[in-house]
């Protein structure tokens, strides 16, 4: 009886710590349309931007002052790859792969770089509008 009892009191030990390990939240497609704010800090610079992303793959972004226009291309349910529509210089022409990483109701975390590139930069989204 008392081996019983200690197995019991082990899986009741497990269970506890199981429930304890929560899992990241990835609830990719509530975010392929809408309006967001966007903030990084890259070297200790805060940078933030608007954009807003339509089912017809357009996706519209305020930075600086500026507007540009890129056409996404989802290429899973948390990746998508930017394509600026009308380059006006090199950088602009390379795509940016963008990965989300974390999700909440109303905001994401992700990731993105130059297509092929190693280097990577975190950033937050929040939904603000459809």
């Amino acid at each position: 009886m008392a081996h019983i009892k200690r197995l019991s009191f082990i899986f009741l030990i497990i269970i506890i710590i199981s429930s304890c390990n929560q899992t990241t939240e990835r609830n990719c497609t509530k975010f392929y349309t809408g309006k967001y704010f966007s903030e990084t800090n890259i070297d200790g610079v805060q940078y933030k931007s608007t954009f807003k992303r339509d089912s017809s793959g357009l996706q519209i972004e305020e930075f600086n002052g500026k507007t540009d226009s890129s056409k996404v291309r989802w290429i899973n349910n948390c990746e998508m790859v930017l394509s600026t529509i009308n380059p006006k210089n090199n950088i602009d022409k390379k795509n940016i792969l963008i990965k989300i990483l974390e999700t909440t109701d109303t905001s994401y975390t992700y990731e993105y770089s130059y297509l092929g590139e190693a280097k990577k930069v975190k950033a937050s989204a929040f939904k603000i509008g459809n």
